[in-house]
């Protein structure tokens, strides 16, 4: 390998903030108060925080010294297979902070809020057009409260037909909160075996679908990164014996633009804003994952949603079969403008070109390094490719040892060890933001550890040897984590 991403350097130790302070240091002077001191009772004021002192180049130097230790998107590939991990545009970051929006209080009435009303009415819109459905809310907060969303609308439907539906049928290469998010709303998880082609067998679905249940939780393209072929066959077998068919749209950025997903028999889909419409994600921040259904689904759809009548926008409660409110508000607002910006700026064919470029790039590491690796399905794929470590065995070398080296050499491990119907997976997902160049570098890395593994496998059993932080002992990690820093 010619060019190494990552080199030893300054990453710097960093103390807890009360151990940086010292009395009397200060970063900031607050003016002096024009308001009479009121008379508090001390018994009721308690004993003040300890906050420590800090001057101001001790606060900018320790959080600018902690994200330095972090690994982020804009920091370089982050090939996190199933999770999309695309670069996000600071454009819309600048859209979304515009003071007209990003000051609009969430309980001014409809008529003080027109425009950033029908930012919403028009983003409905959009996600409807994208995946082809018929009505959109904005409310859920993820793509798993996403999944729950649907899944309630799901309960709605069948009692409201008066069908005890206790089951629902989750593929195994379906995302895994699935199973949870039917099991909150009552629904006995059912498992589904994929066949040899890594995509589902429409016999299988029709021997296991009766009429106790309530329909089936599709991840399209699957977690093997493969679009199931026969989901048309599918949906029609679960609509005959009575059911609904969920799509799990986290893999959305492989089909965005290209598949109608009504035409494909889905009746709701949910959408990972922040992994198909580059909005933030992760980091325990706001998400936003919209629900999107057909049109006779409508009705359960959570209030409020925006509506268009000839007064203007406005927010529409009334709706009686709704499942009801499922997020404060109107979802993660910010989030939604990002995505809107997103969406607007890119029209109509480049999305359509996002996701042929994700495609195009995860088949291209899947050609480049199936010599290399153990390929489970060698067939062409959609945004993310999956291997195995079989090939490593004999040098007693595992999918772990491969994840840590990458680290070495500057890049984000993938998925690892997920999806389970492989085993030893690894799930690389480039997304359409990598170039050619750094797919070719990451290639080159990815080539030059399996080479190591052949030659010098100790090198491996040990890595990562350039991070701040070594291998970790993963299990007393889980059983008794450190949280102070």
């Amino acid at each position: 390998m010619k060019t190494v991403l990552a080199t030893g350097g300054l990453i710097l130790n960093e103390p807890l903030l009360w151990e940086k302070g010292k009395r009397g240091r200060r970063g900031m002077d607050v003016p002096a108060s024009d308001v009479p001191a009121a008379k508090i009772d001390p018994e009721f004021m308690g004993v003040g925080p300890d906050f420590p002192d800090l001057s101001e180049v001790d606060i900018v130097r320790h959080y600018t010294r902690l994200s330095q230790w972090n690994f982020g998107v804009d920091t370089g590939m982050y090939p996190l297979g199933s999770c999309t991990m695309k670069y996000n545009p600071k454009i819309n970051d600048k859209i979304a902070a515009t003071p007209e929006i990003a000051a609009s209080h969430p309980m001014l009435p409809d008529r003080l809020c027109q425009g950033t009303l029908k930012i919403m009415y028009e983003l409905q819109g959009y996600l409807a057009t994208i995946t082809g459905l018929d009505a959109v809310s904005l409310q859920p907060a993820a793509g798993a409260h996403g999944e729950l969303t649907g899944m309630l609308i799901f309960s709605a439907y069948h009692k409201g037909r008066g069908a005890a539906r206790t089951k629902i049928l989750i593929p195994d290469t379906a995302h895994g909160t699935n199973p949870a998010s039917a099991a909150l709303c009552g629904l006995h998880p059912v498992p589904v075996q994929s066949g040899p082609d890594g995509i589902l067998d429409p016999e299988v679905i029709a021997r296991l679908m009766d009429q106790e249940t309530a329909g089936i939780m599709v991840t399209n393209p699957n977690t093997l990164g493969l679009f199931e072929e026969n989901i048309k066959e599918v949906s029609r077998i679960v609509h005959a014996g009575g059911g609904l068919v969920y799509g799990d749209g986290a893999n959305m950025n492989a089909i965005m633009g290209v598949a109608d997903l009504k035409k494909c028999g889905l009746d709701i889909v949910h959408l990972n804003l922040h992994k198909t419409f580059s909005t933030p994600h992760g980091g325990g921040g706001p998400g936003a994952g919209p629900v999107c259904v057909v049109d006779h689904l409508k009705k359960y759809l959570p209030v409020p949603r925006v509506v268009k009548d000839d007064k203007g926008y406005r927010l529409e409660y009334n709706r009686p079969d709704s499942v009801g409110r499922v997020h404060a508000f109107h979802g993660n607002f910010g989030i939604l403008i990002r995505a809107y910006s997103y969406i607007r700026c890119m029209g109509a064919e480049n999305l359509k070109k996002a996701s042929q470029l994700a495609v195009l790039n995860a088949n291209y590491i899947k050609e480049k390094l199936k010599g290399d690796l153990h390929l489970p399905y060698d067939r062409p794929c959609m945004h993310e490719c999956v291997f195995s470590d079989q090939k490593q065995h004999e040098f007693k070398v595992s999918t772990l040892d491969m994840a840590k080296r990458l680290m070495d050499f500057g890049y984000h491990p993938p998925t690892i060890y997920f999806p389970l119907v492989v085993s030893g997976a690894i799930m690389i997902e480039p997304t359409e933001t990598e170039s050619k160049d750094d797919l070719d570098l990451f290639i080159e890395a990815f080539k030059e550890i399996v080479r190591e593994a052949r030659e010098n496998p100790e090198i491996l059993h040990e890595a990562p040897h350039l991070c701040k932080v070594k291998r970790l002992d993963e299990t007393a990690a889980a059983r008794h984590p450190c949280l102070t820093g």
